[in-house]
């Protein structure tokens, strides 16, 4: 079993700017390509056209948002950038009215927003006192200051400032006294993002794999490093990588089997994986276990990401470990036909 499938590379980012320094983001910055940035501290060009915001998913509404940058940025022949903040605004503002299930750890934001060709994405550490800029002090301290901003991106409904009293209004009005333009992004389109958001967390719950990939664009990642486990699958044959999700608040799709894929330098593999308790062997805990078809190679302590294609089944208890075996094949079987169809 073999079976690899070949990916084609994207155009690297054009600016490697980063510098890791930031004790908070010291691990992060492992994580990640060199266009990711970690503190205006670190940010060494002043310049940008950009977008603010969670960005959470980075799904098919995000990423129009993130095309009108493109856009702007080429015809401005500037540089393009996504602000964001690392924890969530609200976590510190009203951590008691806070969902705290996200899409995107902050590494799968940044790698997928510099895939779709972002320069830059800028993640700042949202404080207590950041919550505290009026309107005024966030543009001209932050935007106009730090990164010189050029041109903004943003939708009617964009708010900033402390206790979000700034409206789009009044960045109209800030921009001509700091001398940066305004792009309004459709009402229709800032709608369909806010909504996009919540339907894709509901299909992710509810086990709708395919509606949540199709909203998002892409297919849903679960990113970790592989640990140890008790090493149960390599006595029947399907050795797999247990993950760790790092991300305490990453929404995990219901308990099941999944088809999936990981990327391995220059070659995409076939994935079949378990979410569950492993209940033919009497386990309790939750476990993510990857079965990487194809691959002979020690993982532990590395990274890996694993892409899910499809919901194979729900997770069951089998007789014995020989059942358990068969099925596992079977499972293999139907996780290859799936993404040959897919390639």
């Amino acid at each position: 079993m073999g079976l690899k499938f070949k990916i084609k590379h994207r155009r690297p980012a054009k600016y490697r700017i980063m510098l890791c320094k930031n004790r908070v983001y010291s691990e992060l910055c492992t994580l990640v390509k060199k266009s990711v940035i970690f503190g205006l501290e670190n940010l060494t060009s002043k310049g940008f056209v950009l977008t603010q915001g969670t960005f959470d998913g980075v799904h098919r509404g995000h990423q129009q948002v993130l095309n009108q940058v493109l856009e702007e940025a080429k015809s401005q022949n500037l540089p393009s950038m996504l602000l964001t903040f690392h924890p969530h605004p609200r976590s510190i503002v009203k951590p008691k009215d806070w969902n705290p299930l996200i899409l995107n750890s902050i590494e799968e934001k940044a790698q997928r927003v510099l895939d779709l060709g972002i320069d830059v994405v800028l993640v700042l550490e949202f404080t207590k006192e950041i919550s505290e800029y009026s309107p005024k002090e966030f543009v001209e301290r932050i935007l106009v200051e730090a990164i010189g901003a050029k041109s903004i991106v943003v939708g009617y409904d964009h708010r900033f400032g402390k206790n979000r009293e700034g409206k789009f209004e009044n960045l109209t009005s800030l921009s001509k006294e700091f001398q940066f333009t305004v792009n309004e992004i459709a009402a229709k389109e800032i709608d369909d993002i806010a909504i996009s958001s919540t339907r894709i967390r509901t299909s992710l719950q509810n086990g709708e794999l395919n509606s949540a990939n199709e909203l998002l664009g892409y297919h849903y990642p679960l990113s970790g490093k592989v640990i140890h486990g008790e090493k149960r699958g390599r006595t029947i044959g399907f050795p797999t990588a247990n993950i760790e999700i790092e991300e305490p608040q990453k929404l995990i799709p219901p308990n099941g089997v999944y088809a999936g894929i990981t990327n391995m330098g220059k070659v995409t593999y076939p994935v079949v994986m378990n979410i569950g308790t492993r209940p033919t062997v009497n386990g309790s805990d939750r476990r993510i276990e990857a079965h990487i078809i194809g691959l002979d190679q020690d993982l532990y302590n590395q990274r890996i990401q694993i892409e899910l294609v499809a919901f194979l089944r729900n997770e069951r208890k089998f007789e014995n470990l020989d059942a358990l075996k068969n099925q596992i094949q079977q499972d293999l079987n139907e996780a290859l036909h799936i993404i040959q169809k897919q390639q």
